[in-house]
């Protein structure tokens, strides 16, 4: 039987058939100057998705790139920072800042929990000498979504720089980098832009982060944001010129929808999935689920391995596994970037049937009328 593949993962995510044509274009030389005028509508655009009029840099990595160079620009050897780790990617900022011989404060959040800006507030009274405060908007291994807005409240009091991991949080979440005194905020290309792998961003708000970038002594030079920032809007380096054509045509569709409809449509979607999963009897994982993945707790008596390989062979659709110790434990369901309603229908659908293949039997329909209902509700307003 004929099976069309669906990926609900929360990166790499669908592309659409126009970003993936513009990838099969002519490569130009990076510094033609029809190149060059591609970066600078990129880079400008770039500026509207982070919220900013200040640099949007983009580097040709994954989004971990640009979480190394946020690391790399804003830490010496022995500096005092916060890290933030309440899943895999915050695991991640750990693991860099250890990298960069930071005197860390590791900040552990329960895996499904959210942050809560006391805890910030009580770690930098405790100690006023930390020097950067490193956190996630979006927890992809979790689906807790943070609050931003309030920790950047807190942190933009003190003389510490606060930075967001939104590599997948952008564009499915609001953030607001100017308005909330965000100082550097990361992403990655793979998840809400709609196009493959390979660049990442890098936006820098405001004298005080500049400040630190250009105080900082620790060794550092692809990622140096001196060198991005000296030949703004080119590149220091060569640019993946192709991919660069894929943003543009991702950016031009997300500019057509709207910044604020983009934010709207991923909190339907991400409202749908969770009310379809909980009309099934099945348990959210997040405390504070975000818009961008959904994670959902496996049935007792569930293999969850099998389960996703089930959905995926049988129903060509594809859902995350958990990660490090939640794996086997939840699976994630994204409803990020180039997702339509019809894609959130089957993801409820194809959870549905494949429960009930497994044994978990569960109302069948109930977790599609739940859906619907909030889908309808969106169309009718």
């Amino acid at each position: 039987m004929i099976k069309k593949l669906r990926i609900m993962t929360p990166g790499p995510t669908p592309v659409p058939v126009d970003v993936l044509l513009e990838g099969a274009r002519e490569t130009l030389y990076h510094r033609n100057p029809e190149f060059l005028k591609m970066l600078e509508t990129a880079s400008n655009d770039l500026k509207s998705v982070f919220r900013t009029n200040d640099h949007v840099f983009i580097l040709a990595s994954s989004g971990t790139g640009s979480m190394e160079a946020a690391v790399a620009n804003t830490v010496n050897p022995g500096d005092k920072v916060i890290a933030v780790v309440g899943g895999k990617f915050g695991e991640r900022w750990a693991d860099l800042c250890k990298a960069y011989n930071a005197n860390m404060i590791e900040l552990d959040v329960e895996w499904g929990d959210y942050l809560r800006p006391e805890q910030i507030k009580k770690l930098l009274d405790q100690n006023p000498d930390v020097k950067v405060v490193f956190t996630t908007l979006s927890e992809t291994s979790t689906g807790v979504v943070n609050d931003i807005k309030s920790i950047a409240e807190i942190v933009k009091k003190t003389n510490a720089l606060l930075v967001v991991d939104a590599v997948s949080g952008i564009l499915a979440e609001p953030l607001e980098t100017d308005l909330w005194g965000v100082d550097i905020v990361v992403a990655g290309s793979q998840k809400a832009f709609m196009m493959p792998p390979g660049l990442a961003f890098v936006a820098v708000s405001g004298e005080k982060a500049w400040k630190r970038i250009e105080e900082v002594k620790s060794p550092r030079y692809y990622f140096d944001l001196r060198a991005y920032k000296k030949s703004y809007t080119d590149t220091p380096y060569t640019g993946a010129v192709n991919l660069v054509y894929q943003l543009n045509k991702g950016l031009e569709m997300i500019k057509s929808e709207g910044i604020e409809n983009v934010w709207a449509r991923h909190a339907i979607f991400g409202n749908a999935v969770r009310k379809g999963v909980k009309a099934l009897g099945l348990e959210l994982f997040a405390k504070k689920p975000g818009n961008v993945v959904t994670a959902v707790k496996v049935p007792e008596g569930v293999d969850g391995s099998k389960f996703l390989k089930f959905c995926r062979e049988e129903y060509g659709m594809v859902f995350s596994e958990g990660q490090s110790q939640l794996k086997g434990k939840i699976f994630r369901v994204s409803n990020l970037g180039y997702v339509d309603k019809l894609d959130i229908i089957s993801a409820v659908a194809t959870i549905e049937m494949a429960m009930n293949k497994f044994g978990k039997k569960v109302p069948m329909g109930a977790g599609v009328k739940a859906a619907e209902e909030v889908l309808l509700g969106d169309e009718r307003s």
